[in-house]
């Protein structure tokens, strides 16, 4: 494997191999079992410091395309022939701890400046109305942070934000409609499957095994509408591994009117040293990516946003476009700040740091 390193780009290097080497086992280049070419051979190669490769090879790691053999090396766990026959262990380790525990602290101080300033900069134009999907100066904000930090290119049309989680499930079933079939996973955060059946929908429940949704229970759901939190699903704790997720991508991809709905709570604060891949980037324009500001600032705030699909915005409009936005314009307006200045980047790769700091002194 020669990976071409594009010496301008400001991509960092580590990421260039990563990414190349994905693609490369996505595409089958590199099947199930089989070992990749070694650290100090893919060095060599493409030019580049065997640090560079030994990082890329721990992000494909931490993602699940392939694992370490001591003394071995690395091989290949990634198939895109997975799903559909399960061959999954059923048992799904379920955690005592209610959503809200262990939540870390955004710093007081920082918030509170931040609050004043924008009393001071903004003045009466926080007590004006804002525009029903939100203002253009969080949806502004939202729309690069996520360019950088998440891989999700969007325009601001594309982004609805809204008083939390719950709300934004309401949303969704207005936009999608209430005669479709929603699965969602089994066990799952309680609120999804309450909020849908107030809403008249009709509910599958998916068992979920060690990786995500079983293979099974995926291939037989008659549901059109499939809800999951890949990154760690509440309250069992499970993660999507690489082929889960893109057993996902194909389930949307086998009919046109699937979509997924990716409920992508808690994965800024992964401990991995790039943002976790998302169901939103590996879609075809069939998954609704959603995430809330309730852990990374504040559950007082109760700021949630998704990213709809460019195909649905008209449709979102033309739907529900009369509805007034929820959230209060100055908290808008605070978040839109917070992030541009960069003090919710740093808080969040501040709490990374510490969390794959304690991960290592429990090794």
């Amino acid at each position: 494997m020669s990976a071409k390193i594009n010496e301008t780009s400001s991509k960092p290097i580590y990421l260039q191999l990563y990414e190349k080497t994905k693609k490369d086992i996505v595409d089958g280049v590199y099947g199930r079992g089989d070992k990749l070419p070694s650290k100090r051979t893919v060095a060599e190669e493409s030019g580049v410091s065997v640090i560079s490769v030994e990082h890329a090879y721990g992000l494909l790691c931490d993602e699940g395309y392939v694992e370490s053999k001591q003394r071995s090396g690395f091989f290949v766990t990634f198939s895109a022939r997975d799903g559909f026959v399960s061959a999954e262990n059923t048992t799904a380790v379920v955690h005592a701890q209610p959503r809200k525990s262990n939540r870390p602290v955004f710093p007081f101080s920082v918030l509170t400046k931040t609050m004043r300033r924008v009393i001071s900069d903004y003045g009466e134009e926080i007590l004006e109305k804002s525009p029903s999907s939100g203002c253009v100066q969080l949806k502004g904000a939202l729309a690069k942070y996520l360019a950088q930090n998440r891989g999700i290119h969007a325009d601001v049309s594309q982004i609805i934000v809204g008083s939390g989680a719950e709300y934004l499930y309401g949303l969704i079933v207005g936009l999608l409609g209430k005669e479709l079939v929603y699965g969602i996973e089994d066990p799952s955060y309680e609120k999804i499957e309450k909020v849908y059946r107030a809403s008249g929908v009709k509910c599958e429940l998916l068992s979920l095994g060690n990786n995500g949704i079983k293979s099974g229970a995926l291939a037989k759901t008659s549901a059109q509408v499939l809800h999951v939190s890949p990154y760690r699903s509440f309250p069992t704790g499970v993660t999507a591994n690489a082929s889960k997720r893109h057993e996902y991508i194909r389930w949307a991809n086998k009919k046109s009117n699937r979509i997924i709905i990716e409920d992508d709570f808690e994965s800024e604060f992964s401990v991995s040293t790039k943002p976790e891949e998302t169901l939103f980037t590996l879609g075809n324009g069939n998954v609704i990516y959603m995430n809330t500001f309730s852990l990374t600032v504040s559950p007082s705030l109760r700021v949630g946003y998704m990213v709809i699909p460019q195909s649905l915005v008209k449709t979102f409009n033309e739907k529900l476009g009369f509805y007034s936005c929820t959230v209060p314009t100055f908290e808008q307006f605070v978040l839109a700040e917070l992030i541009s200045r960069g003090d919710f980047a740093r808080h969040v790769n501040s709490v990374r740091r510490k969390k794959r700091a304690e991960q290592k002194s429990e090794k």
